[in-house]
């Protein structure tokens, strides 16, 4: 190794030293911007320009880290389309394979099941058991505690976003991308009040699983996450129907079989939260999951025909069922 290479990597290693010990770390992947290499660009060259679209926020630091890393001779001219803070590995796979690697774009809905994700990964050339399997090589985040356990299924981690996925697609790094946007966004999930109430992280997440299924007003969703506190704290069965269906496999109606089921799942029969999160929630449902709204409701019902997906709320059994028989959807 030249004295210059070993200078530069032992450079690497301190700055990435120096982030870790302050606790830094990256800003996820922002707005999508437009990139051109000419012909006969040097590595730093191709860093300013980097630089310059907010690509990596420092020009000197991503050439430590390629130069170190013993790439950049293979960068190719052409116009990418990347996104600014973007992830360094996509950088460098982009680069290495040139301009026809661009990313198709996959969105993933809140409130999506993992079998809703491997019906929507075709769009992008993935198949189902492609996406399994990378669902199957990767682990839940720490810190998220099942009876004791950490979690076995990435159901509830895989975040709902707009995805740049590599073309061709890889299912691994597009179950990396999710993982990662999950860790961010739930960084900024304050769980000082649910802390207070007993709550793990892994009991808010399958709460904002139940409030994503549910709620469709922004505005209803704090408001169902006291129902579910409430219901918790009186010893009540959560009775939530989308916990149901998950347990059944499936969104469709249920039947009175389903109702009936030994499924832990069925939240009509059985007390606490589900064994898992139910589906992938958003930020918004996250944060109402582990800071409620302050009411003594326990009980929500649908407003028929309601624009914008609203909810009644009471806390009076007798003013819910009078609510129901007044306001029948059939």
């Amino acid at each position: 190794m030249t004295r210059r290479r070993f200078i530069v990597l032992l450079l690497g290693l301190l700055s990435v030293g120096v982030l870790a010990a302050c606790g830094g770390s990256t800003p996820a992947p922002g707005e999508k911007v437009t990139v051109t290499i000419p012909p006969g660009a040097t590595a730093g060259q191709i860093a300013q320009l980097l630089e310059d679209a907010g690509v990596v926020s420092s020009a000197n630091d991503f050439v430590e880290r390629i130069v170190a890393d013993g790439e950049g001779e293979g960068f190719k001219p052409g116009t990418y389309a990347l996104r600014t803070n973007e992830e360094y590995d996509r950088i460098v796979f982009q680069l290495n394979n040139g301009p026809t690697a661009d990313a198709a774009r996959l969105t993933i809905p809140e409130g999506y099941a993992i079998w809703d994700i491997k019906a929507e990964v075709r769009e992008v050339g993935i198949k189902p058991k492609q996406y399994q399997a990378a669902l199957d090589a990767h682990q839940p985040p720490t810190g998220f505690l099942a009876n004791g356990e950490q979690a076995t299924t990435l159901e509830g981690f895989l975040f709902p976003a707009t995805y740049d996925v590599a073309v061709p697609a890889d299912a691994d790094a597009l179950v990396a991308d999710q993982l990662s946007a999950f860790g961010d966004n739930w960084a900024a999930v304050d769980m000082a009040y649910a802390k207070q109430k007993n709550l793990t992280n892994y009991d808010v997440l399958k709460i904002a699983s139940l409030i994503e299924r549910e709620a469709q007003a922004s505005d209803d969703r704090a408001k169902i996450a006291s129902v579910i506190y409430n219901r918790l704290r009186a010893d009540m069965s959560l009775g939530i129907d989308a916990s149901v269906q998950y347990g059944a496999g499936s969104w469709d109606e249920l039947t009175g079989t389903d109702l009936q089921s030994d499924s832990p799942y069925n939240l009509r029969r059985f007390k606490g939260l589900p064994p898992t999160p139910i589906c992938n929630p958003g930020l918004a449902s996250m944060q109402a999951a582990a800071n409620p709204a302050k009411t003594d409701y326990l009980y929500y019902y649908a407003i028929k025909d309601d624009p914008q997906g609203r909810h009644w709320f009471t806390n009076s059994y007798d003013a819910f069922l009078q609510y129901q028989k007044e306001h029948p959807y059939s």
